[in-house]
């Protein structure tokens, strides 16, 4: 009873078979756009969430390099990750990506380097689009004065063991150490 009047419309040959197929789904396509499961108000409160921290931690880097450099300390700064900074090789064959401010940057370096660097025995700081590889500690100090500067620096957090699931399909299959990006 339901579908009656298309039935009376396909006798009459008014309708064909595709478009009573195709008011149906058409029918249950507008079913489901004004269904409101609230996952858009959802969505646009983490949104809101999301523009909050940025701006706060926005405000607070500014904060921060504003103080810094009252003290002097940004020159310093300069001057010091300029005098640290390791010469990158010549015939490094090593491509080392690492990004900074969503874009991604890279750096050639040697077996020894590329493992001081994972190691987090080393830093990239990147300073007037030039990239600087310094000690660890000077990176850290760079990261906390300018934050906008520091390209890769190695933290625990980043890089903790992840727990072994029994369960694992793809156990069996050997990760390489040295995957690069």
């Amino acid at each position: 009873m339901a579908n009656a009047l298309q039935e009376q419309l396909l006798k009459a040959g008014l309708a064909s078979k595709q478009k009573v197929r195709d008011a149906k789904t058409q029918k249950r396509r507008d079913r489901k756009a004004n269904k409101d499961d609230g996952s858009a108000q959802l969505k646009q409160q983490i949104a809101e969430q999301k523009q909050a921290q940025a701006a706060k931690d926005k405000a607070l880097n500014e904060q921060r390099f504003a103080e810094a450099s009252e003290r002097g300390q940004v020159r310093s700064l300069i001057t010091e990750f300029s005098r640290c900074a390791l010469t990158l090789p010549n015939d490094a064959e090593i491509k080392f990506n690492y990004t900074l401010e969503n874009k991604i940057y890279s750096v050639y370096v040697n077996e020894k380097l590329q493992a001081q660097l994972l190691n987090g025995l080393l830093g990239i700081v990147r300073y007037q689009d030039k990239s600087h590889l310094v000690p660890h500690k000077l990176a850290e100090r760079v990261n906390l004065l300018v934050p906008a500067w520091c390209g890769y620096l190695w933290t625990a957090e980043n890089n903790t063991v992840e727990e072994i699931v029994e369960d694992d399909p793809y156990a069996d299959y050997v990760i390489p150490d040295d995957l690069m990006w």
